[in-house]
């Protein structure tokens, strides 16, 4: 499976990547992470590439996406055109205007979860990495609990936690 969450520098794109790939290894599968930030680490399109395999992972990048996750109008832009045609195509309905062109439509408007339900804008990349999970079903969501426990700071763990709980529970 060759997963790409993307979004504009600053929304945690990267980190989501780094959660939802380590969970992947934590179930068992063998995972790779990469992300491309560079010259547009704020506003512009940022990307983290996760593919997960119960087999070898022979690739470094990415050019046929199976689910691609979006949380601006310029990562769908930038990076549509390389979702596969039965590819899934995840997006932030907040933030996100979808193609027509494209059948396998998930939305979430998981800017406004955030805000109205955590007070916190900041964790919409959260909300993002547990709708997807739901959604893909590759593994168990302790996995991604264990996962977010090693990768952010124990004062906002319980944040990010209700945060993925809210996108798994949409």
């Amino acid at each position: 499976m060759r997963i790409r969450f993307s979004g504009f520098g600053g929304q945690g794109i990267g980190l989501a990547g780094l959660v939802f790939g380590h969970a992947a290894i934590l179930a068992g599968k063998n995972a790779l992470q990469t992300q491309s930030y560079g010259s547009e680490a704020r506003g512009g399109a940022s990307k983290s590439d996760v593919q997960v395999s119960d087999g070898e992972i022979n690739e470094f990048e990415l050019f046929d996406i199976d689910s691609l996750v979006v949380m601006s109008q310029l990562a769908l832009k930038k990076f549509i055109s390389e979702l596969t045609d039965e590819g899934l195509l995840i997006y932030d309905s907040d933030l996100v205007i979808p193609p027509d062109d494209v059948s396998k439509l998930y939305a979430i408007p998981a800017t406004k979860i955030s805000e109205e339900t955590l007070d916190r804008k900041i964790v919409a990349n959260m909300v993002m990495v547990g709708y997807t999970a739901k959604i893909l079903g590759l593994f168990n969501h302790d996995f991604l609990f264990k996962s977010l426990e090693e990768h952010v700071p124990s004062r906002f763990f319980d944040l990010n936690k209700k945060a993925l709980e809210a996108g798994m529970n949409f």
